[in-house]
């Protein structure tokens, strides 16, 4: 489009002519880099453009999206029709250009980037309407910012015009999860029983009591000896020990009769503390899974005398899904487990001993800052179990009944507490790792055979990492490569190889000639 400065009164004959012949003189390329620029508008709205020297003549690519109007030689005014993008170039008499822009027409791009100001003021926002899209660009704290900055765009264009979003995020998006499952356990166990036999070599009388023992075998062979425990055909009063506790026995005789008595007593102290801290890094919004155990066959019956095995997986695992949140904060959907095989609660499948899992776990969704911790299970159990096993009537006699039952009284106490620390990460130079294996030396022979060593070295030590090797001057590519080698090049002289001893050999290149190369340190 050209508009005629006939507004403001000014002749453009002349202008006329030079445009419509199409000879007016080149302008200069300097002149029009320097002026030209990117103009944006919004729609129905316009801008004064003030111009550093009179123009004759405006040009205008496409009026349908921005139309100019001419005030004076020296000021354009750039009005906004329609979402789109154009050109606009403005020329003196002599055909030099004055003014060149790119005019972009969006749907209100002042207020766009007003209400994204206005609603995360800490972020980094800027948006650009071209041909009917808006992009957005900048940085945000966290995706979530990221979406709703994108959902705030769309609703304020509408859905006729396409959002397209290059927002980067500024937080890192890497957690690693720390976890401390602590737990113990503490069990203490007394039993008292006793144990009465007598034996009459003659055949006679014959008497025993037992509760303290769940071997005891009968030992009334005629020509015998006493047994409490077992069987003793070799004329010997013997006694065997109770398992999980002490024996106190006594035998002699008494109206004739060999009497051997046994009084068990047992007291079992026992403390397990279990100390397990999983550690794993995962990508906001993936999961991540970790075990560290094994697997145990399950044998399962299908029918028709058919047997399927199942494997049930036991250790220390650990599965969680994190979600970085505005300000850094991090939602956690955690899993933590520590479970081992025991022989509580085994059963005996076709003539396997199948054994039980004792497990812990803690399943839960938190919300953490990066660094904090917070438990998210604990556990404080106390049970005490008395049982007395006697006989009917006679253990209940004060005082001798004692002969005749027998006690046990047991008492379990835990303490379980799990804590979880999330922390937002960076990857890091791998020669900063620390590994458990740094300074680790395999024993020799001799060592192995004659000192009995298991391994040498030093606690952490250091350990063998990448260098970087000294730059090698490599071939040449490109314009820079040699000329290939004529076949009709003359052959080298005799001398040649009497000279090549006294060759001057090239200095080494410097460090910062070349491209480094990897190595390894010896």
């Amino acid at each position: 489009m050209l508009n005629r400065l006939n507004r403001a009164g000014w002749p453009m004959a002349a202008a006329l002519a030079i445009a419509a012949t199409g000879a007016a003189t080149p302008a200069a390329a300097p002149a029009q880099s320097a002026a030209s620029r990117v103009v944006e508008v919004d729609t129905n709205q316009g801008r004064l453009v003030t111009l550093a020297r009179p123009i004759s003549d405006v040009f205008v690519a496409n009026d349908s999206i921005a139309d100019i109007q001419v005030r004076s030689p020296t000021q354009i005014y750039v009005f906004g029709k329609a979402p789109g993008e154009t050109t606009v170039s403005a020329t003196t008499k002599t055909g030099q250009v004055v003014f060149s822009a790119t005019v972009r027409v969006g749907n209100n791009f002042g207020s766009i980037n007003q209400m994204l100001k206005l609603a995360m003021p800490e972020a980094q926002l800027q948006s650009y309407t071209m041909n009917g899209v808006v992009l957005l660009t900048g940085t945000v704290l966290s995706p979530q910012d990221a979406q709703e900055a994108e959902s705030m765009v769309q609703a304020f264009v509408g859905d006729k015009v396409k959002v397209i979003s290059r927002l980067k995020t500024a937080t890192p998006l890497q957690v690693n999860l720390q976890v401390r499952i602590a737990e113990v356990t503490k069990t203490f166990a007394k039993n008292i029983g006793a144990n009465i036999k007598t034996f009459d070599g003659t055949g006679g009388f014959k008497f025993g009591i037992s509760q303290g023992r769940d071997n005891l075998t009968p030992g009334f062979l005629p020509g015998a000896g006493l047994g409490v425990g077992f069987t003793n055909g070799n004329g010997v009063t013997a006694m065997t020990q109770v398992a999980n506790g002490s024996t106190l026995g006594a035998t002699g005789k008494l109206f004739g009769l060999d009497i051997l008595s046994a009084l068990d007593l047992g007291e079992t102290n026992n403390q397990v503390v279990t100390l397990a801290q999983p550690n794993l890094s995962a990508l906001s919004g993936e999961t991540a899974s970790f075990l560290a155990g094994g697997e145990i066959p399950i044998p399962l019956s299908t029918g028709l005398g058919a047997v399927s095995v199942e494997f049930k997986q036991y250790g220390v695992s650990l599965a969680y899904t994190p979600t970085v949140l505005s300000d850094g904060r991090i939602s956690l959907r955690v899993r933590p487990e520590v479970s081992e095989i025991t022989a509580a609660g085994s059963v005996t499948f076709g003539g396997t001993i199948i054994p039980g899992l004792s497990t812990r776990r803690a399943e839960t969704t938190v919300e953490l800052g990066s660094g904090q911790s917070m438990v998210i299970g604990g556990l404080i159990s106390n049970s005490t179990n008395n049982q007395i096993d006697k006989t009917p009537g006679l253990g209940n006699v004060p005082i001798l009944g004692a002969l005749f039952r027998s006690t046990g009284w047991k008492r379990n106490e835990t303490e379980l507490i799990i804590v979880v620390t999330p922390y937002l990460v960076k990857p890091v130079n791998a020669n900063e790792i620390v590994l458990p294996t740094d300074g680790y030396q395999a024993p020799t022979d001799l060592g192995r055979v004659f000192m009995g060593k298991l391994g040498g070295g030093m606690t952490g030590g250091d350990r063998a990492k990448p260098t970087m090797a000294t730059p090698t001057t490599g071939p040449a590519v490109g314009a820079n490569a040699p000329l290939p080698v004529s076949p009709n090049a003359p052959m080298p002289s005799p001398d040649a190889k009497r000279d090549e001893g006294k060759a001057v050999l090239p200095k080494k290149p410097k460090k910062d000639d070349g491209s480094p190369a990897p190595g390894f340190s010896q």
